[in-house]
């Protein structure tokens, strides 16, 4: 995961605070973080980075800042599936992480990324040895195994619309991004740097029946959009062509 080029690399101090920032290690006592810190290297990457696959297998990584594309193509036809976004938080590759095999994946940054990582037999051993880490390993680990059954259930049982209606109502739940007045907050909500194409291989669409289903909730004063900025005006039609129950999605 060592970009190509050297000068798209800057590594920063390492503070037990900024490990503290990713879901794994939030909750882990002082002392404990401590010492894991000592094991860490952050480092700054540009979006043009090349994540290699071989350096995954020595290397655990999570994000601090920016987000990362997980895609599979077929070679064949050139056609791409993302498989996942990854948010500030998130760790990768958690499949390499867990068998020690190669993961055939793509990694895709979206945006300028801050990453910190420790050597990855390491981070095993910790998993292992410490009940702390275990336990918010294993509830994170189990909600990436639910986003993925959710994914393969939309693919296979829903149309295009309630799986990009879904997909909106996930990027903002993960976000928490808003626009406009503290009293609209629940109404106006801002996406970032999606393009359509990226949407459609998020929902395993295509570029062209993606742009067709924002051009029609613009038309119907259901969002606004510009470049790669959607901003929601109108959260309930998402919901509703989301089909699901309003307590499902969570207002945040």
């Amino acid at each position: 995961m060592i970009p190509k080029d050297p000068l798209i690399k800057k590594s920063l101090p390492v503070s037990s605070k900024l490990v503290q920032r990713s879901h794994l290690f939030s909750a882990l006592p002082e002392n404990l973080l401590q010492e894991m810190t000592q094991h860490f290297r952050v480092e700054r990457w540009n979006k043009k980075s090349y994540i290699d696959h071989e350096t995954l297998q020595h290397r655990f990584y999570l994000l601090i800042e920016g987000r990362i594309e997980v895609m599979r193509t077929n070679p064949d036809t050139g056609r791409s599936i993302t498989l996942d976004l990854l948010y500030p938080g998130d760790g990768f590759d958690l499949i390499t992480l867990l068998d020690g095999q190669i993961h055939e994946v793509f990694f895709s940054p979206v945006d300028n990324l801050t990453v910190f990582s420790v050597p990855i037999n390491k981070m095993r051993e910790w998993i292992w040895t410490y009940p702390e880490l275990n336990r918010q390993f294993m509830p994170y680990l189990a909600q990436k195994m639910r986003e993925q059954e959710n994914k393969t259930t939309d693919l296979a049982l829903y149309d295009t619309v309630t799986r990009l209606s879904r997909l909106i109502l996930q990027s903002l739940n993960k976000i928490k991004s808003y626009r406009g007045l503290a009293q609209d907050a629940h109404k106006q909500h801002l996406i970032t740097g999606l393009s359509d194409e990226l949407l459609a291989r998020l929902t395993g669409s295509v570029r062209q029946v993606i742009n067709k289903h924002l051009q029609y909730w613009k038309k119907q004063g259901t969002i606004d959009k510009k470049r790669n900025e959607i901003i929601i005006n109108d959260l309930q039609k998402i919901i509703d062509d989301a089909d699901y129950t309003v307590s499902k999605f969570k207002k945040t």
